[in-house]
């Protein structure tokens, strides 16, 4: 099956608008809405391809742009392959030069629509917050952690991981409880070890997620992923995003053999699924793994320093 190579770009404005196009007539899809981009040349960088339609289109060139994730959808006319780049530094104000209309979008306002199926679901990936904080109630204590969530969650923390696998069942249950209180107050998304009523999703080990058939009935389901085959399977199975790692040497797991960036970037490369870095990072690292083709970072240590 021969699959087209597209280049595709979510061009990230400072407060967080992003940029859409609407197909002009006479085209394929007229009057769809679509991240901007174009075919990759055979033997074309995607990185490359990216500024040029860019170029073409917008009548902009690229600064900056980061690998993100790739998307293979099935057109009646063929198969295509959309590789996304988020673009973050650009000259010149975009402006259309192909007859198509140019929008940007707010995150969380009323979308364009129709939007082209195979760019539908990346809104979903887009809307994911760049940090991911995991609890660690076992170190701080259990009214520290939550001083700190209560803290990191007025400062802006979106989503939250509870892990505590040194704790009790019932104990473990009372301080989700807590913590989910806290989050509906900030408007923060809760993740589980196991399903808990009232928690917004769902986080696999890579073991549960080797056995599972069917994505779990969460709105949000992760997974951590070590190995290739662990990340096509969570996007097989449908997950939301992933958790990859470690980056570095961590106190959590000193076993593991650390990816290093260039490691973590091989290993995600192409992933349809946002990946979450992991493993000894600060929120001074986002910037860094952004460049090696990560959404945002976890943290456990780092979250809470």
């Amino acid at each position: 099956m021969k699959v087209i190579e597209v280049a595709a770009a979510v061009m990230l404005r400072a407060d967080g608008a992003f940029l859409l196009a609407r197909r002009p007539a006479g085209k394929l899809f007229a009057g769809y809405w679509e991240f901007p981009g174009g075919k990759v040349e055979p033997g074309e960088p995607v990185a490359a391809a990216l500024a040029r339609e860019l170029h073409e289109e917008l009548g902009i060139e690229v600064e900056s742009s980061h690998p993100w994730i790739s998307r293979v959808f099935t057109y009646p006319h063929g198969t295509v392959r959309l590789n996304f780049r988020r673009v973050t530094r650009w000259r010149g104000e975009p402006h259309p030069r192909e007859d198509q209309t140019l929008s940007w979008q707010v995150p969380g306002a009323p979308l364009a629509t129709p939007m082209l199926p195979a760019n539908a679901p990346v809104l979903a990936s887009l809307a994911l917050p760049p940090v991911y904080a995991i609890t660690d109630a076992a170190r701080f204590g259990v009214a520290r952690m939550l001083a700190l969530l209560e803290q990191r969650m007025a400062e802006g923390l979106r989503m939250v991981q509870v892990r505590e696998p040194a704790m009790e069942a019932a104990a473990r249950g009372a301080f989700t409880d807590q913590v989910l209180r806290l989050a509906a107050r900030h408007g923060c998304k809760v993740l589980v070890k196991a399903p808990h009523g009232g928690a917004d999703g769902l986080h696999l080990t890579a073991a549960a997620l080797q056995r599972l058939e069917r994505r779990p009935d969460f709105p949000l389901v992760a997974a951590s992923c070590h190995r290739r085959e662990e990340l096509e399977r969570a996007a097989a199975l449908g997950l939301d995003f992933v958790v990859v790692g470690p980056v570095q040497r961590t106190r959590s797991h000193p076993e593991a053999a650390p990816l290093g960036w260039d490691g973590f970037a091989a290993l995600v490369e192409g992933t349809a699924l946002p990946a979450y870095a992991i493993g000894g990072l600060r929120t001074a690292d986002l910037d860094e793994g952004v460049r090696h083709g990560a959404h945002g970072i976890a943290m456990i240590e780092g979250a809470w320093s």
